[in-house]
C-alpha cells in the first residue's frame, strides 16, 4: 500500500473456526480453507478494525476470491437494510471499505475470475503456494495464464493480477534488483536449467536422495 502496515492472514482465523464431525476426512479442512477467510473479514470489517485503522491493510493468503461477490453483496444489503443498527462506515458502503483495505489472493479460481471486475480488478493477486499440495508448480506460469485467458482477461488485467497489485499493495519494486527483461518466466528458467522439476512419488524421491547423500542413511 502507499502508506500504512500490511497484515498478512493465512487462511483467516484458522481451522479452529470449523466444527466438524470427529471422523471428518481431511478433505473437509482443505476444501473449506478458503471459506474461513470470510469469517476473518467479517471480524475485521464489522469488528471494526478496517474502520478504526484507516491505514491498516490486510492480505488474505490462500483465501481465494469466490466468496467475495456474495459476501460483499450481503454486507451492503445488510448495511442499507438494517439501518436501525446505526453502523458507521464513513459515508461508504462496506464493500468499498473492504476494497480500500484488502488484497485477495488465490491459487486457482477459474469461475470466480469471470467476476474479477465485480470483485475489484485492483485487489486480486495470484499466488503460487509452493511447496504446498495446493500449488500448481512446476507449470504455474502456463497454468495461471491459461486460466486468465479462459476468463477473457486483458493483458493489463493479467499484469495487475499476476504482479502489479501485489507490488503496489506491499510498496515493493520487484525490478530494483533484477531488471524487468531478466525477470520473465523464460529468463528465470534459462538460468535454472540445473533444477530438477520432475514430479515423483515420495518413495522414488527418497531413493534418489539416498543415492546422492549416502551419509544420511
Amino acid at each position: 500500500s502507499d502508506t500504512g502496515m500490511v497484515m498478512c492472514l493465512h487462511i483467516g482465523t484458522g481451522f479452529g473456526a470449523l466444527k466438524l464431525a470427529p471422523d471428518a476426512p481431511i478433505d473437509n479442512l482443505i476444501i473449506l480453507a478458503c471459506q474461513i477467510s470470510s469469517l476473518a473479514v467479517q471480524d475485521l470489517l464489522w469488528g471494526p478494525a478496517m474502520r478504526t485503522y484507516p491505514d491498516l491493510k490486510f492480505a488474505f493468503s490462500e483465501g481465494g476470491i469466490g466468496w467475495i461477490p456474495f459476501y460483499l453483496d450481503r454486507c451492503d444489503r445488510h448495511y442499507t437494510n438494517q439501518r436501525w443498527l446505526r453502523r458507521d462506515f464513513g459515508g461508504k458502503l462496506p464493500s468499498e471499505v473492504f476494497r480500500d483495505h484488502s488484497l485477495a489472493c488465490y491459487v486457482t479460481d477459474p469461475t470466480s475470475l469471470k467476476l474479477r471486475r465485480e470483485i475489484g480488478i485492483d485487489i486480486i493477486a495470484w499466488e503460487c503456494d509452493y511447496p504446498h499440495s495446493d500449488s500448481i508448480w512446476p507449470d504455474a506460469p502456463e497454468f495461471v495464464l491459461n486460466e486468465l485467458n479462459n476468463a477473457g482477461a486483458t493483458d493489463e488485467e493479467i499484469d495487475k493480477i499476476t504482479w502489479q497489485n501485489a507490488c503496489r499493495f506491499f510498496n515493493w519494486d520487484p525490478f530494483s534488483e533484477i531488471p524487468k527483461e531478466r525477470a520473465t518466466v523464460g529468463a528465470r528458467r534459462a538460468i535454472a536449467t540445473d533444477v530438477d522439476t520432475a514430479i515423483r512419488s515420495r518413495k522414488e524421491w527418497a531413493r534418489l536422495f539416498a543415492e546422492k547423500h549416502p551419509e544420511t542413511i
